[in-house]
């Protein structure tokens, strides 16, 4: 599955919604979220629109880390 070249960041944290990532602050144009699920994880995902290509793969690469899944598992559950 490619990644989404049109998303922004807030849909991005829509779809994390699935991983249990709760908005927990933002500062400036970043929004931070955390998830409680299998440790504690935050993530910065900019609140731009859209989001640039790397930076959505980093994101979903950071998460398929914390997970211990594929990023191709991830982009399924995110967007697909």
């Amino acid at each position: 599955m490619k990644i989404p070249r049109d998303i922004s960041g807030k849909d991005i944290i829509k779809a994390l919604k699935v991983y249990g990532y709760e908005v927990v602050r933002q500062n400036g144009s970043h929004i931070t979220v955390t998830t409680r699920r299998e440790g504690e994880h935050h993530l910065a995902i900019p609140n731009h629109n859209p989001v640039k290509v790397g930076t959505l793969n980093g994101i979903i690469a950071l998460v398929s880390i914390h997970f211990k899944v594929s990023k191709e598992e991830v982009l399924k559950e995110l967007f697909g």
